[in-house]
């Protein structure tokens, strides 16, 4: 209830006391005043009866016969032609008709204190409830408010609420990014930590014995530290939003041949072969430079767990939902124990090459859900990994 109807209703409730105490006051004031006329006639009648009891009959003969008339004509008065007022023979009245008037006057307003008092209660409760509340919030308790109405203090509990909810959900966050911040922290650490140690043995042995070799695994090295560098900044790009993405309609065919393409060197080194399968027309609404980027993530995955001979499959289906992008190996497949963590950033598997940085899976799935898709993967009931893009139309 807002504020304007709740002054309506307490202007309504006193009017209603009002009206009830009027009431019953008019009611109180007719009965004494009936009481009080015929007592006065009685007196006056006795006291002619007292100087005349002749006239007796005739004193009752006029009280037995006198009708009141309001619509007859009215004459002079008697009383008031020998000099006395309407409330000459009254005067008691006229002072004790003052009391009702006064006990109705203090009612009302008895009546308009007790409600502005007992709105005042209530409201002070309620705004007890909300410290009391917050309290509890500041104490680190949780807890539900009591239910709200439609007034402003209603609205004002609503908000707190909302206020203290999203405070929470911004704490959990803060402190869940925190918690992921110092283990990608630390699996950086380690990652940087490996090919440093590496480049620091080969460079003491290559003083001692300049071989070609020492500077291979230099420069491998320092290839890994670049590429662990840019996956790094590129992943923090993705969760910052900055990642500039030009989104347009791509064909799927072309996407998978394409990415395909590009890593056809290492496929021919690796003795894999890859079958893209065109289903006919099918696009999506992405940024092509970095979904083949994501795509050739998965191939790469997909080929370090393929046998040579071995053979990596991609197909794809639309509906009026989402477009569906599969691929799939011939290889030995996932662990069970690594598909919960398959896209986490820095997770190596069981079967994990050695050259790897754990961090190729997690970049095609920002990649991917930055542009409306989810990915997935697991086993396939024959045997080899599967991966499942879905990619939403709205």
């Amino acid at each position: 209830m807002n504020k304007r109807k709740r002054t309506a209703a307490l202007a309504g409730i006193v009017l209603f006391v009002s009206l009830i105490t009027a009431s019953l006051t008019a009611l109180l004031l007719s009965a004494y005043y009936n009481r009080m006329h015929v007592r006065a006639l009685g007196e006056i009648c006795e006291g002619i009866l007292e100087k005349q009891p002749e006239a007796k009959e005739a004193v009752l003969t006029v009280l037995k016969e006198y009708k009141f008339e309001p619509e007859k004509e009215e004459t002079e008065n008697i009383i008031l032609a020998y000099g006395y007022g309407q409330s000459g023979f009254l005067q008691s009245v006229k002072i004790y008709g003052r009391w009702p008037a006064a006990v109705g006057f203090v009612t009302g307003g008895l009546s308009f204190l007790i409600l502005i008092l007992f709105f005042r209660k209530r409201e002070a409760a309620r705004i007890r409830g909300l410290t009391d509340y917050l309290e509890k919030v500041n104490a680190g308790e949780t807890g539900v408010l009591f239910p709200a109405g439609e007034d402003e203090i209603s609205k004002l509990q609503d908000e707190i609420y909302k206020t203290v909810t999203q405070l929470h959900q911004m704490k959990d966050e803060a402190v869940k990014a925190r918690q992921n911040f110092a283990e990608n922290l630390y699996n950086i650490a380690h990652q940087i930590k490996t090919p440093i140690t590496s480049i620091s043995l080969s460079v003491q042995m290559w003083r001692q014995d300049a071989s070609p070799a020492y500077q291979e695994q230099i420069r491998r090295q320092l290839s890994r530290l670049i590429h662990l560098e840019e996956s790094l900044l590129l992943l923090s790009r993705i969760d910052a939003g900055t990642l500039p993405l030009n989104r347009k309609e791509e064909d799927v065919f072309t996407i998978l041949t394409l990415a395909a393409d590009n890593l056809q060197e290492l496929f021919l080194k690796a003795g894999v072969s890859v079958d893209v399968a065109e289903s006919g027309e099918a696009a999506v609404f992405v940024d092509l430079d970095w979904t083949m980027e994501a795509v050739m993530n998965l191939l790469k995955n997909c080929m370090e767990h393929t046998p040579p001979q071995g053979k990596i499959c991609c197909s794809y289906e639309k509906n009026p939902i989402y477009t569906k992008i599969h691929i799939w190996d011939t290889g030995t497949g996932f662990a069970p124990e690594d598909i919960p963590h398959l896209f986490e950033r820095f997770y190596r598997g069981k079967n994990a090459g050695s050259g790897g940085i754990g961090i190729g899976l997690a970049l095609s799935k920002a990649i991917i859900e930055s542009q409306n898709g989810t990915i997935g993967a697991g086993n396939l009931p024959e045997g080899g990994a599967c991966f499942e893009i879905r990619f939403y139309c709205h």
